[in-house]
């Protein structure tokens, strides 16, 4: 059975991640790339569906973990009755292979270990031949896919898994090193696991030296920033949701998906984390990813692609795995890729308008791409959509949608008058001035003093927090006061905002998810625009007091449990941290730069 999602930390190369138990069990890895079929999903299923576990043997008498320093190595101290071992483990910058390094280092008395290695190919289900080679590595191959395993320590196959035993004395390290490579080419080269350690760490206090944030929350930004760039796809700038699929959002339910993709939804708020800390390189990658992922016929634009900028992401059910705790489905792929989102082509839009602003240098193609999306938004903006948050029932105006819409067209309009681009002015102007009545009118509720989920509903909807950030309406402004007010009455039960009304289910019913940690943070971005700073404080410490022993977030939390749930750890999370961050430093003038806002 896998731990509890917090008790997983993360170790990636920028191409793919994986996370590793309290427990010293590697129970999720996708091979070679975060969109590929995992060899270890133990996470999703039991120990037989892959995983790789390195522990002591003797009972554990304590457990401690940390990232080293500013880096994404991990130490696990497992203390025993004979002794105390730190399991390091970390994946070097990828080379011509990708690895996975584990070392055993002794720091006292002698403790002995075992290891247990099940590769598991196509998500739990394809079992590998494994054989020795010339050199004493052992091979596993199955279809495309191959691993070798270097170790001098010696290994043997039990019941269709690779195990070991052996000791380790205080000041000895014992190394075990996983590459994968395509079967079809010739087995990778070994690597010399102490030098990689060494390049690794160098990479990253290299990339974390480039923050140029101090302050109060220096530290919560660099670790989230961390995490965001592991979650970042190296050869092309995308940057994944989160590195699982079908983490449940409530324990036990069959809300579970596939976040292992690239969603339009994160644009501008990624820009903004990137480049108020100083990474206009990586700022500059999203965006082209951007560019290119939304190239072609405006009408085609997807919510999400893949990590390629791949558009079909078509979903399945892995039936094999028993699910997170037995929350079934097992989803591969992503359905909702193929809905209409309104608010995706105003994060676009948004995204082209803030990279300009801070003078990122954009392809010469961008205004025309933008100049083609807006001339289609104009025939479409009031039709119904999704939404934000993918509903998959029958299709709705949601005010968010529309506000995205009013916001594509503001920034067009800023951009232009800005920068001199040729633009139909008026009519955008007038579509603008159009749109926001249109929300104004029909998307605020008198009776309950709030802007709603959608047209004609009585009930809430978080997304609507953004509409002081995003600059539809100021934070002073009685309907917004009026929406925070009511979020706060009704969608805080425990202290932290959930996505959708309660309201909502029926029969007394608990809430179909836990709370979104990001929408949390989107209400203190509220407080801290209408000048309650301490009441943002309040929000922000609650979020970060939630976060694990190695300071990771999952998409949402379940109070009650006092559990993190849903896919994890979760981008938009950490992203929506590192914003707040920088808009309460900014706000209590402990930054001589001031963070930019979006509705600036």
């Amino acid at each position: 059975m896998s731990v509890r999602i917090e008790d997983y930390a993360l170790i990636g190369d920028c191409e793919t991640a994986a996370l590793i138990g309290r427990n010293g069990s590697i129970d999720w890895l996708c091979w070679p790339a975060f969109d590929s079929d995992a060899c270890f999903a133990a996470i999703l299923g039991t120990h037989r569906n892959g995983r790789w576990l390195i522990a002591p043997n003797d009972p554990v008498t304590s457990t401690s973990r940390r990232y080293l320093g500013n880096t994404l190595i991990l130490e696990t101290r497992f203390e025993t009755d004979s002794g105390t071992i730190a399991l390091i483990d970390f994946m070097p910058p990828r080379g011509k292979a990708s690895d996975i390094v584990r070392l055993v280092r002794g720091i006292n008395g002698t403790v002995k270990m075992r290891m247990e290695l099940v590769i598991r190919f196509g998500f739990g289900a394809d079992i590998p031949w494994v054989r020795r080679t010339e050199d004493g590595a052992l091979l596993a191959v199955c279809g495309q896919d191959m691993t070798v395993l270097r170790t001098p320590v010696e290994t043997r196959g039990k019941d269709l898994t690779t195990v070991a035993e052996f000791e380790v004395k205080a000041g000895a390290t014992v190394p075990f090193v996983l590459t994968y490579g395509p079967s079809h080419l010739p087995v990778p080269e070994p690597i010399d696991p102490e030098i990689a350690l060494q390049e690794a760490e160098t990479f990253w206090k290299g990339w974390c030296s480039r923050c140029n944030r101090d302050g109060a929350y220096h530290d919560l930004i660099l670790r989230s920033l961390i995490t965001l760039k592991a979650l970042t796809f190296d050869p092309t700038g995308g940057i994944v949701a989160a590195p699982t699929t079908s983490l449940p959002e409530k324990l036990g339910g069959m809300r579970n998906w596939d976040y292992r993709f690239c969603w339009l939804r994160d644009a501008t708020f990624t820009l903004l984390a990137l480049m108020n800390s100083g990474y206009t390189e990586e700022a500059s990658a999203w965006h082209n990813w951007l560019l290119r992922a939304a190239a072609g016929a405006p009408s085609h634009m997807q919510i999400m692609y893949g990590i390629w900028g791949q558009r079909r992401l078509l979903e399945w059910e892995a039936g094999w795995l028993d699910g997170y705790e037995g929350a079934k489905p097992v989803r591969v792929g992503n359905a909702a890729h193929a809905q209409l989102q309104l608010d995706v082509y105003g994060e676009l839009i948004d995204a082209f308008h803030q990279s300009r602003m801070a003078k990122l240098k954009l392809d010469e193609e961008s205004w025309a791409l933008e100049c083609a999306v807006l001339n289609h938004l104009a025939e479409v903006w009031d039709q119904p959509d999704h939404g934000i948050w993918e509903r998959r029932g029958q299709p709705k105006h949601y005010v968010f949608s529309k506000v995205m819409t009013w916001l594509a067209f503001d920034r067009g309009i800023k951009s232009a008058e800005t920068f001199g681009f040729k633009a139909p002015l008026l009519h955008w102007r007038t579509l603008r001035e159009a749109i926001h009545r249109d929300v104004c009118n029909r998307g605020f509720d008198a009776g309950e003093n709030a802007f709603v989920e959608s047209y004609g509903s009585k009930l809430l909807d978080a997304s609507v927090l953004l509409l002081p950030s995003v600059g539809f309406l100021p934070a002073t402004d009685p309907r917004v006061r009026g929406t925070i007010a009511a979020v706060e009455r009704c969608m805080m039960p425990d202290g932290f905002v959930l996505r959708h009304d309660p309201r909502e289910a029926s029969g007394g019913q608990q809430p179909i998810e836990g709370a979104f940690l990001a929408c949390t943070l989107w209400l203190a971005d509220a407080c801290v625009l209408s000048g309650d700073l301490d009441k943002a404080q309040v929000l922000f410490d609650r979020v970060v007091a939630v976060a694990n022993d190695v300071g990771l977030l999952a998409e949402e939390y379940d109070p009650g449990a006092r559990r993190q749930t849903g896919n994890f750890p979760q981008a938009l999370t950490h992203i929506a941290l590192i914003n707040t961050a920088h808009n309460l430093s900014a706000a209590r003038r402990e930054s001589e730069k001031p963070a930019v806002q979006r509705s600036q």
